[in-house]
């Protein structure tokens, strides 16, 4: 899944943003989902995972309680909104095809950048 990500920005710490990913080439409703992130110089890593039917969800223990993963199959879209944002949150955001808390597809977006300043 090479999908397009969105929303993204630069935001105060304590501020929200909602980021949107939507796959144009495939539908792909059928698919578990993830967004994932990386900051300069770190590896790429998990945020959250939303199954195919939007049931069950869950989250790096870093973003827990501030950030929720959600779905809307009939716009194709997944979304995450982020709120309490926090400056150790900056990096590109990233949406793929997820088998757990690993991305199944090794092809990625441009990704959206998260900004956070302190």
């Amino acid at each position: 899944v090479q999908s397009a990500e969105s929303g993204g920005g630069l935001v105060q710490a304590g501020g929200s943003l909602r980021l949107s990913c939507a796959d144009s080439g495939r539908i792909f409703s059928n698919d578990n989902m993830g967004w994932f992130r990386q900051a300069p110089g770190k590896e790429r890593e998990f945020v959250a995972f939303v199954s195919w039917s939007g049931v069950v969800t869950y989250y790096a223990d870093s973003v827990k309680g501030r950030f929720t993963i959600s779905r809307d199959n009939a716009k194709n879209t997944v979304y995450l909104q982020m709120n309490s944002l926090k400056p150790e949150d900056s990096a590109i955001y990233y949406c793929n095809a997820a088998r757990g808390r690993a991305a199944v597809s090794n092809s990625w977006g441009q990704g959206t950048q998260v900004t956070v300043s302190s």
